[in-house]
């Protein structure tokens, strides 16, 4: 399926790729990109046999952030930042969400990245908060997550210099999980699904929930609610199908004999 400025590609493996279409404008967020974005990661959630979603685009940039052209479009805040939210359109897929960086990722671009739970980027990949320079301030969590993602005082500086990442730097620093080369960006990308997918669908949401909520938590209570959800799952109703997805984890299974 494809938008005029999306691509989606479902996999009967379990996961599904969206790829930014609007290389000639930066892939930048359009209006009408957010809606198609609102829309298909909707569908996608809904989908019984998608628990894995990858963000992409194609050309030279990932996404260079709103659409300046739109700047103003409707009423309220410039360019109806906040009534088609990009981030919150992300937000809606409850399994695992994988940024896979092609190119720059920029202001509002790199607050997309920040929302998704892992992020791999090509050795092409660039990033910059350049919300300062242009005198604008995030509206999509990207100061929130910046800081978790670098902690407090690299934050200050790669928010306060603006100043350009390129992947490597990005992942020493902690802003990324991965760099690959850049012909086998979207591969590992799938690859890592595949990996999230030996799970049970139901127990990658769970977990992904749990670590969100604990991030937001102090110590003493995210160890509380760790608490809380460990005794919900772990009971001893649930002893024989802990030991068969053990065995099927470890290939106990296959040693076992057979009966008769």
């Amino acid at each position: 399926m494809s938008t005029a400025s999306l691509a989606v590609e479902r996999s009967p493996q379990g996961w599904a790729v969206i790829t930014l279409n609007r290389p000639e404008r930066l892939n930048t967020l359009s209006i009408q990109l957010r809606q198609d974005l609102q829309r298909e990661v909707a569908a996608l959630e809904r989908d019984p046999d998608i628990h894995v979603l990858i963000l992409t685009a194609v050309g030279k940039v990932f996404t260079a952030g709103l659409d300046l052209d739109e700047w103003n479009a409707g009423p309220g805040p410039a360019a109806a930042a906040y009534r088609h939210d990009a981030v919150a359109a992300l937000r809606q897929f409850q399994g695992p969400v994988i940024a896979a960086v092609n190119g720059a990722a920029i202001t509002g671009g790199l607050e997309v990245v920040l929302a998704c739970d892992v992020i791999i980027a090509s050795e092409r990949a660039r990033f910059a908060d350049t919300h300062v320079r242009v005198g604008l301030v995030p509206g999509w969590g990207g100061s929130v997550r910046l800081v978790r993602r670098v902690g407090i005082h690299r934050a200050k500086e790669l928010a306060l210099t603006a100043r350009t990442l390129d992947a490597e730097e990005a992942l020493r620093l902690g802003l990324v999980n991965q760099v690959v080369p850049h012909d086998a960006l979207l591969a590992s990308a799938q690859a890592m699904a595949c990996e999230m997918l030996k799970a049970d669908p139901e127990s990658l949401k769970a977990y992904k929930a749990l670590l969100d909520e604990e991030s937001m938590l102090p110590l003493k209570d995210a160890l509380v609610l760790e608490r809380a959800r460990s005794e919900a799952v772990n009971t001893r109703e649930r002893l024989e199908d802990i030991r068969a997805r053990l065995d099927r984890l470890t290939g106990a299974g296959r040693n076992k004999p057979k009966a008769g």
